[in-house]
């Protein structure tokens, strides 16, 4: 360019004014090239702030990110451990949540059984004593228990005066009566009893050993008295003998002064004397002969060593009564009564008077073995329902 504009300022040419329009046209393009360039040039050199600026920018904004995010995750972390605690404090109060409720239902159900009205514990009671004494009375046979708790019932419904149990009272009033008229078996005295008979066994005597002088039922004083022995004929003859003696005793010793006094003493006791010894003979003579009329023709054939066996046989079917009496088993203690009854008559001596005592007690217990149902306080329980709905 230098070369262009250097020779040409020193030629002069025709052209000169085209030349210098062009240059400056040429020169107003260079300008405006180089002012875009600066333009374009100072705009790329903002273009290039501003990027290193967003570049600061993100880098910080990533540097913030980084640390938000390292925080986020630090809190995540205590959270999740906090997430953990509080899962297991949440199980824990989960399970003491679950004993007090189990605790609130024993509570509630405590609460509910001390909040009964009193009505129902007298009820109550009442029911299971009355249950109580007919157990006891079906075991033991006896009407005493059920009593007893009829009477204890009637006395505390008496003391607590509550009109809604009035009617349970009567009904209790009623069956106490009607169990008091009820006669059961009494087996405590029917085995006393028993026992007697038992101990008066062995005193029995039997037909095969009975002794010919005795007679202990007196059977044979009416006899006597009816059919006078030739003794006391003796004797009653010579009862009016003695006046008559004494009378010609007395006349003649008027008559002769006192001299035959001692013949009619002698006679006197000569009388006397045959009486008493005519009196031990027929007595004697009575005893060697003994007529007997015997049912059983076998029970004076045992033998003396056969009677202690007969007695012991006699004891077991006794203590077998005795023993099913206190098993209430009615039905076999009338059967052993009965067998024992008939050995009673048949081996020993019916006119006895032990024999008779016996047999009056074994008819005795024969006669009260018999089975008797106690009767259940229907009415009492029926009343005791009927308030306890």
């Amino acid at each position: 360019m230098s070369e262009t504009t250097t020779p040409a300022a020193d030629v002069p040419s025709p052209h000169k004014p085209a030349r210098q329009s062009g240059a400056t046209l040429t020169q107003a393009v260079v300008a405006c090239v180089g002012l875009v360039a600066l333009l374009a040039l100072g705009l790329a050199w903002q273009s290039q702030q501003r990027l290193k600026q967003v570049e600061q920018e993100l880098v910080r904004r990533q540097d913030s990110s980084q640390s938000e995010a390292n925080i986020a995750r630090d809190q995540a972390r205590q959270a999740q451990d906090l997430s953990r605690d509080t899962a297991a404090k949440v199980a824990l109060l989960d399970a003491r949540l679950g004993e007090v409720a189990v605790q609130r239902e024993q509570l509630d159900t405590l609460m509910q059984s001390m909040n009964r009205s009193r009505d129902e514990n007298v009820v109550g009671d009442i029911e299971s004593s009355l249950r109580v004494a007919m157990q006891q009375s079906t075991i033991t046979g006896s009407v005493e228990p059920l009593v007893a708790a009829l009477n204890q019932s009637d006395v505390r419904l008496a003391r607590y005066k509550q009109p809604r149990l009035e009617g349970v009272r009567r009904a209790v009033t009623r069956d106490l009566e009607r169990i008091k008229a009820v006669s059961v078996v009494d087996v405590s005295t029917l085995t006393i009893k028993l026992d007697e008979v038992v101990r008066q066994v062995d005193d029995l005597p039997l037909l095969a050993v009975a002794q010919p002088g005795q007679d202990p039922s007196g059977a044979s004083a009416a006899p006597a008295t009816q059919h006078p022995t030739p003794a006391s004929a003796g004797t009653k003859t010579a009862a009016p003998r003695k006046p008559a003696s004494a009378a010609s005793a007395g006349a003649s010793q008027a008559g002769t002064d006192g001299e035959t006094g001692w013949w009619t003493h002698l006679w006197d006791q000569a009388g006397d004397r045959w009486t008493t010894l005519s009196g031990d003979i027929w007595r004697e003579a009575r005893g060697l002969l003994r007529v007997t009329r015997i049912e059983h023709p076998e029970a004076a054939l045992i033998a003396p060593e056969q009677a202690f066996f007969l007695r012991e046989n006699l004891k077991l079917r006794l203590l077998n009564a005795r023993l099913a009496l206190l098993s209430r088993q009615f039905d076999t203690a009338q059967v052993d009564l009965r067998e024992a009854q008939a050995m009673l008559e048949r081996y020993f001596d019916a006119r006895s008077r032990k024999l008779t005592q016996t047999t009056e007690l074994l008819r005795q217990v024969q006669g009260q073995s018999r089975q008797v149902s106690v009767p259940r306080p229907d009415d009492t329980l029926a009343a005791l329902s009927a308030v306890a709905r």
